[in-house]
């Protein structure tokens, strides 16, 4: 009978190995330098609430931008007592993406700062969203799609998701664009994602091959630079249309990724372990307790008194005794030498951290 974790971990070989086999395109290993988003933030009030809002009370901050709009729409409440139920402050985020141009529409997402219950049915009022030079680059507004449900009762409550937070799509109009000009660039920068000295070699290799002379060089292991005049193409654009489907063949460092919360285990092609023995088998010490009562005979002069009787075992379980996992050529071949063992995926975890210990795993080992 073959085990659901030893099937496990042949699936994860055979589906590591045809990974590793398989060609990427350059646009998914690399960062091109300047095409990047840029984070917005911005201060907002939502009203609309059915009494869920801040109480305004321990928020005063909702108050005071809720007097703020309205003195802004021409409304005098200077000493007036309101405490609306209905309103909710929120910081409200955003990614401004390369090249947005000014109209364009982004997405945002809101999140309560006060004591509201939910914003579930909110609309968003107008809100400047700024960048880190303070200025500001788009504006917000909307109705909110909340990403949870609330609900209560007078001995009971219920929370489903975050109602506290939501989203508006396409809820940002773009009023300012990003002083970037990529089509006067002379030279572009490839920043890899994960650096390798391999890798970022190949990607050299892989460009200059595709345009047929030098027009890449490596810089460091997560640095290629493109001299853009030597590819004679219209423009940076028409260049990095180009190489971004440029394919070529990562190098992956090994590692061995161990989530202890689910017992689940991965690892790369390139693992390699030495020749170790390994001996597995568990302890399982037991105490029962059952005191007993001693009573005096009828009639007779006494107490009773409370004996202890103590059971005590200790039990070994059957272990895989000492096995030996040979040096491993391949990824199957480790897998086919852990498998030996047939212990479950929580001892296989114990195992390899034991093998990382003594030095004869080759491998990056991660736990989560």
């Amino acid at each position: 009978m073959i085990r659901p974790f030893l099937l496990c971990l042949g699936v994860i070989a055979a589906l590591v190995q045809a990974a590793q086999a398989t060609p990427v395109r350059i646009k998914d290993l690399v960062e091109f330098d300047g095409v990047r988003g840029n984070d917005l933030v911005g201060y907002g009030l939502i009203v609309g609430l059915n009494g869920t809002g801040d109480g305004l009370r321990n928020a005063p901050f909702t108050e005071e931008i809720m007097v703020n709009i309205l003195e802004r729409l021409g409304v005098n409440v200077t000493g007036e007592q309101f405490r609306p139920e209905n309103v909710a402050a929120v910081i409200v985020t955003a990614v401004l993406p390369p090249f947005a141009r000014q109209g364009g529409r982004i997405d945002v997402t809101v999140s309560a700062i006060g004591d509201a219950d939910s914003l579930m049915g909110g609309t968003l009022v107008m809100t400047p969203l700024t960048a880190a030079d303070g200025e500001i680059y788009a504006v917000a507004q909307g109705s909110v799609i909340a990403g949870g449900v609330a609900a209560e009762g007078d001995g009971a409550a219920v929370v489903q998701g975050v109602p506290t937070a939501g989203a508006i799509p396409s809820g940002a109009r773009v009023e300012r664009e990003v002083d970037f000009q990529f089509n006067s660039l002379r030279e572009v920068r490839l920043a890899l994602r994960s650096p390798d000295f391999t890798t970022a070699a190949r990607i050299e290799q892989a460009i200059n091959a595709d345009f047929g002379q030098r027009v890449a060089v490596m810089l460091d292991s997560g640095t290629v630079a493109l001299d853009v005049t030597a590819t004679r193409t219209p423009s940076p654009a028409h260049a990095m249309s180009r190489v971004e489907n440029i394919l070529v063949e990562p190098e992956r460092r090994a590692r061995v990724v161990v989530d202890q919360r689910s017992g689940t285990i991965v690892m790369g092609e390139d693992v390699r372990i030495s020749t170790v023995a390994v001996a597995q088998g568990n302890l399982t010490l037991r105490i029962d307790e059952r005191p007993i009562a001693v009573q005096p005979n009828p009639f007779a002069e006494g107490e009773t008194v409370i004996l202890p009787r103590t059971d005590v075992a200790i039990e070994e379980q059957q272990a895989t005794g000492l096995a030996e996992l040979p040096a491993g050529t391949s990824l199957s071949d480790v897998v086919s030498g852990l498998n030996a063992l047939g212990v479950s995926p929580r001892e296989m975890i114990d195992i390899l951290n034991a093998i990382q210990a003594a030095g004869a795993l080759h491998a990056e080992f991660i736990v989560r």
